[in-house]
């Protein structure tokens, strides 16, 4: 479980990186939200403990429980729809004796599944069979987080998934097969989503994307986000300054709910201007190539897919968050890694940065392959 690693081999450029952003996203946040500022404190000192222990215990002891995780992970995503929260129409969060965001959880337990299930099945991924089960075992927690319901996180998971797949050997001709099904799809699904009295999308899903294609039309549900692409605009250069009184502040007139969270990236824009804006995007850029680094060097196909689903994790997650609140895609709820507040998503993620350390702590020898 444990063994004898090489100080030099530890990434602590990873590690600054990782605790700089964090360190910002309380800034941020106690600016956002004063009363939840040191909640965030204790999330980064526990990450960093999760973070640290994890990145010590051999990745390998750590698949080796793939499949338990695999059912703890639906189990809690099931528990949901018996014992879950209900918070503004989804229900998204357990409450066994600490609350907690399973889905946040899920990502993490999924990318270590899938990376000891892809590197058991890397030589016949591309059987149909093999492929059909991969698809199968994928389908059923990404339909539990669907129905929660948490259309963001089950497009981050899939993209995840889709990342994990290609990293192990997926072929070219299926991947530009699905490409080329995928992308006209969309572009009929977004048409028919604007015909009147379509059925093809209802409720709240559908209402954000009207929002997102036309604000002038659906002003009360494109407001959330026609006051953030303000606010980051207003923000300038240097921006208005953390935790200022300026009466003419979106954040100080309350006109972004819930800006700690998933809306965290406006605040940035607003109080520290494009300067702030571009240091949290390198940041969150240059965490991402740490760990596809660490996955170049991995010394099996299982450490690589480890440090490529993090990867992949952080990055998408970060676009796809950054292209809402500045009105790029639609209107969804994902947290910011490292940046915005939730207990959850904060110490999943140093936990997800633990096992990169670890594969980084058994680097491949020269000539050594999978």
């Amino acid at each position: 479980m444990l063994k004898q690693y090489r100080l030099k081999d530890y990434r602590f450029r990873l590690v600054f990186y990782v605790v700089a952003l964090t360190i910002i996203g309380i800034m941020v946040v106690g600016s956002a939200k004063p009363s939840v500022q040191n909640k965030q404190i204790a999330g980064l000192i526990l990450g960093l403990i999760v973070m640290v222990g994890v990145s010590l215990i051999d990745y390998n002891f750590i698949l080796k429980f793939s499949w338990i995780f695999y059912f703890i992970n639906v189990a809690l995503l099931a528990a949901i729809f018996v014992i879950g929260e209900k918070t503004k129409g989804a229900r998204r969060w357990l409450k066994l004796g600490i609350r907690f965001q399973p889905s946040e959880l899920g990502k993490i337990l999924l990318v270590l599944f899938f990376a000891y299930y892809l590197s058991k099945n890397k030589d016949k991924l591309n059987n149909i069979r093999t492929l059909f089960c991969t698809l199968v075992l994928a389908a059923v927690p990404l339909l539990l987080i669907f129905k929660e319901p948490d259309l963001s996180t089950t497009i981050v998971t899939a993209l995840i998934f889709a990342s994990l797949l290609f990293i192990a050997g997926l072929s070219y001709k299926i991947v530009m097969g699905v490409l080329a099904v995928a992308v006209p799809s969309l572009v009929v699904v977004l048409t028919l989503v604007l015909q009147p009295g379509q059925k093809l999308l209802t409720g709240n899903q559908a209402l954000r994307i009207l929002g997102w294609l036309e604000p002038d039309k659906y002003p009360n549900i494109a407001y959330q986000q026609q006051n953030s692409i303000m606010a980051v605009g207003s923000g300038q250069l240097w921006g208005k300054g953390l935790n200022n009184t300026n009466i003419v502040s979106v954040k100080n007139g309350n006109f972004i709910s819930e800006p700690q969270t998933d809306f965290i990236f406006s605040i940035v824009g607003e109080e520290m201007g494009f300067i702030g804006s571009v240091i949290i995007i390198v940041l969150l850029f240059l965490i991402t190539i740490e760990c596809l680094l660490v996955a170049r060097r991995a010394k099996d196909m299982a450490g690589r897919l480890i440090a490529s689903g993090i990867a992949a994790l952080i990055g998408f997650q970060s676009f796809v968050n950054i292209c809402v609140v500045t009105g790029l895609m639609p209107n969804t709820g994902l947290p910011l890694p490292f940046v915005s507040y939730g207990l959850t998503s904060l110490v999943t993620l140093f936990a997800g940065i633990g096992l990169v350390l670890n594969v980084g702590l058994q680097p491949r020898k020269y000539g050594q392959g999978d």
